[in-house]
């Protein structure tokens, strides 16, 4: 691996916050200088943004232009699906507004799974510690720039962990979970390279619900965040039925909102689009919660 550089200028839709802190990844750290650093499954990544231009440097095992512009979905024009989003409601517009740089990653399949099936009932600090320690455990050593960062561990490297030493990790009742999908898919119970083969999004995610740990909420994720890229599906979450109950359906007990009653109007409402709805109306209302709180 070498040490490459590009730098990326007059990009639309390209805010670092936006990107990384929307809930879509956990690899990805904020520096003092405002930067980010991430690991992209062989190599490392640093990204600057100033004045408009985005400088994007790392320790790469693949040309760095290729790697972004498929990672970053730099070939989808966003600026079309946001003016097609904004003219649905003024609620939509204003989420755009507040997160008008989001874009959607193209992350690793394997990566995401095992990386969703760790957040169910988790917050990210956590999400993102467990996923540190496992990398750090399992995956491979890269030093750049006199610092260690580690892969995420594929399947074959976690063949071999027990329940008991997922459990030391700080996984909770996921280390049965993330035990069972890996052997699941080692033994092709689940085969990886079919699902990326297959064009039904239903028969995708009736094979995403079969592994352990891979409730409707954490399928919607794999489908909308990995190489899958699924735009149409619209997970849902506490702050997803908050802000379709506040903003659409208007029930005085949000609790009584049931998941497909959500996932009707979201597809009703927002199409194919839906995924990329729910990303800016997620990102707009918890943040607008959090900074009240």
């Amino acid at each position: 691996m070498k040490e490459q550089e590009y730098i990326l200028e007059n990009c639309d839709s390209f805010e670092l916050e936006h990107i990384f802190e929307c809930g879509q990844c956990f690899r990805w750290n904020k520096m003092q200088d405002n930067t980010y650093v991430g690991v992209i499954k062989n190599g490392v990544l640093k990204l600057k943004k100033e004045n408009n231009k985005i400088t994007f440097k790392g320790i790469l095992d693949k040309d760095i232009k290729e790697i972004i512009t498929y990672y970053f979905d730099l070939d989808r024009d966003y600026k079309k699906i946001k003016d097609t989003l904004s003219r649905l409601d003024e609620n939509l517009k204003e989420s755009i507004k507040y997160g008008e740089g989001i874009r959607i990653l193209n992350q690793d399949l394997w990566e995401m799974i095992i990386s969703f099936i760790i957040s169910a009932n988790n917050n990210i600090p956590r999400i993102k510690g467990i996923i540190e320690r496992l990398s750090k455990n399992y995956g491979n050593e890269i030093k750049w720039n006199g610092e260690s960062y580690y892969t995420f561990p594929t399947a074959e490297q976690l063949k071999d962990v027990t329940v008991e030493q997922y459990r030391k990790l700080g996984l909770g009742f996921r280390d049965i979970r993330l035990y069972e999908t890996t052997h699941m898919i080692l033994e092709k119970q689940v085969d990886l390279e079919n699902i990326t083969k297959e064009k039904d999004t239903i028969k995708i995610r009736e094979q995403l619900l079969s592994l352990s740990g891979v409730g409707p909420k954490v399928a919607d994720c794999i489908l909308l965040f990995s190489t899958l890229k699924r735009l149409e599906v619209f997970p849902i979450d506490v702050w997803v039925r908050r802000v379709m109950n506040d903003l659409y359906i208007k029930n005085l007990d949000e609790n009584k909102v049931n998941k497909k009653e959500i996932e009707d109007l979201a597809h009703r409402k927002f199409g194919n689009l839906a995924g990329l709805a729910q990303q800016y109306l997620f990102y707009w209302r918890r943040n607008e919660q959090l900074n009240v709180g």
